[in-house]
């Protein structure tokens, strides 16, 4: 089983921030980092979860509607009187890209575009990792089947995973012609014998259990989950795993 931080270590550090990657970053035997990437309304691309800031910084309202430096003004509670900002992903590959360049881990972008279609932000992140030759350690992955389509028009050569709820759902948009060579359905639905799924890498993702919650003490059985068929997992506390 592959193991990959979700938002980074996101259940002891607050989600998609420069301390949940930094400290997945130096997790040894981690595959590799997952992240969200939106656009603010000047362009910026900024990596943040939900289309509303409400849930994880002190503000209230859509991503798209405020400018990069209003982003920034923000703040994300951390825990002992700590903040932090929302980080764009230039300060994101700043901190992962030796890795990234080393081959020692890789790194998940998701284009968080299934609400708000974020025009161009396909043509963005391609030009940026190209520009810091970085393209053969990114994956790209969206709910959204044309974005992806968009993504391999711009570098053919690109790996691709395609989001959805259910497996047979991630699959169905997969044959359509997405692009995708992977499938990353929710953890809880595999809906589909694992004989289908031979032959495909299945990135399985989780929800709860983020930051500030505390460690439940219960272990997933890896076990299980590969007999399922899938092949990676993205975790909130990777670091328990491995």
């Amino acid at each position: 089983m592959r193991i990959w931080a979700h938002r980074g270590c996101s259940q002891r550090y607050p989600e998609n921030t420069v301390s949940a990657f930094t400290k997945a970053s130096e997790i040894k035997g981690l595959t590799g980092i997952e992240l969200d990437i939106q656009l603010s309304k000047d362009g910026h691309m900024v990596v943040i979860h939900d289309e509303r800031i409400d849930r994880t910084t002190d503000g209230t309202g859509y991503v798209k509607d405020y400018t990069l430096a209003e982003l920034k003004r923000f703040k994300i509670a951390a825990g002992h009187g700590k903040t932090e900002r929302i980080p764009t992903i230039e300060e994101v590959l700043d901190i992962l890209q030796g890795k990234l360049r080393d081959k020692k881990l890789k790194l998940n972008i998701e284009l968080k575009n299934s609400i708000y279609p974020y025009e161009g932000m396909e043509s963005r992140i391609v030009s940026l990792i190209h520009g810091r030759n970085l393209e053969k350690s990114v994956i790209y992955s969206s709910f959204y089947a044309r974005s992806l389509e968009k993504i391999r028009l711009l570098d053919p050569e690109v790996e691709l995973g395609i989001l959805d709820t259910k497996c047979s759902d991630c699959l169905y948009k997969l044959k359509g012609g997405c692009g995708a060579a992977a499938i990353h359905p929710y953890w809880r639905a595999m809906d589909l014998p694992s004989e289908v799924l031979n032959g495909y890498t299945v990135r399985a993702w989780m929800t709860g259990h983020l930051y500030p919650e505390k460690p439940t003490g219960t272990r997933l059985d890896m076990e299980l989950l590969e007999h399922q068929g899938i092949t990676d997992i993205f975790l909130n506390e990777p670091e328990v795993y491995l």
